[in-house]
Parts: structure tokens; C-alpha cells; sequence
């Protein structure tokens, strides 16, 4: 299972940009030991390189027995991050020191979703729209 972008990937992603700041949702499966090792990414992470680009945790938190999901839908983790933009994502995880510190990410993890969204209309004004 794949659990990081590929180039073709980033380069859809940033081909789709409706413009604007994008939340990205991130489901995640912790491979066997995989917790202690995603906790020091996320450190990192919000440490040395959120801020630098304009990034925050709007939320993170353990998954629960999934109310609604077929065999092998529920997840471990979510993490909702909110970026100025999609091309400021695509900055972060082209950042050689980015590249360093992702490799605790990919060796945490069995399975992921990694979803840029798009707030709807009716709910501007959320979480997902301040800065």
C-alpha cells in the first residue's frame, strides 16, 4: 500500500488547484510499532516546518470503532492540517530537510490516505477558512 505522494501525484494535485488554502485529510493505519515513530514525525513536523509554510493542525486525534464502514475501513488516525495553499504543501514536501524527517511518516505507517479538500460555500467562515 502506498503511503506517500508520488510526483505525478503532487502534479495532479496542483493541476486540479480550484486556488485558494486547502485542508488536507490524512487517514492513517500504524504499521506494528509504527505509533511512537508517526509521534516524532508530528513533532517535527509542527516544530521545523508548518509554520515556515503558513501550515496548521486543525485537528488530531485515534480513531474509534468505526459507526458506519465495510471491512477494513476504519482507521487508526486522523489528522486534519490546513495549508495557504496547494502549492505551499507541494513546497514543504519538496523541502530536502522535509525529505529527511518524512521517512519516519512512511516507515509509521501501513496504509494512509493523504485527500486534499475543499471547504464548501455553505461553511466558509470554519476552521478551515482562517488563517
Amino acid at each position: 500500500m502506498a503511503v506517500d505522494p508520488s510526483g505525478a501525484d503532487l502534479k495532479r494535485m496542483l493541476d486540479e488547484d480550484p486556488g485558494g488554502p486547502v485542508v488536507m485529510l490524512n487517514l492513517l493505519r500504524f504499521a506494528p510499532d509504527g505509533r511512537a515513530s508517526y509521534e516524532e514525525y508530528g513533532r517535527l513536523l509542527q516544530e521545523r516546518f508548518l509554520g515556515r509554510y503558513g501550515a496548521r493542525v486543525l485537528y488530531a486525534g485515534d480513531g474509534a470503532t468505526a459507526l458506519v464502514a465495510e471491512d477494513g475501513q476504519a482507521w487508526d488516525a486522523v489528522l486534519l492540517v490546513r495549508y495557504p495553499s496547494r502549492e505551499a504543501f507541494s513546497r514543504m514536501v519538496a523541502d530536502p530537510e522535509y525529505q529527511e524527517v518524512t521517512a519516519l511518516r512512511t516507515r509509521a505507517l501501513s496504509e494512509a490516505v493523504l485527500q486534499p479538500t475543499t471547504p464548501w460555500p455553505a461553511y466558509r467562515g470554519s476552521d478551515a477558512e482562517r488563517p
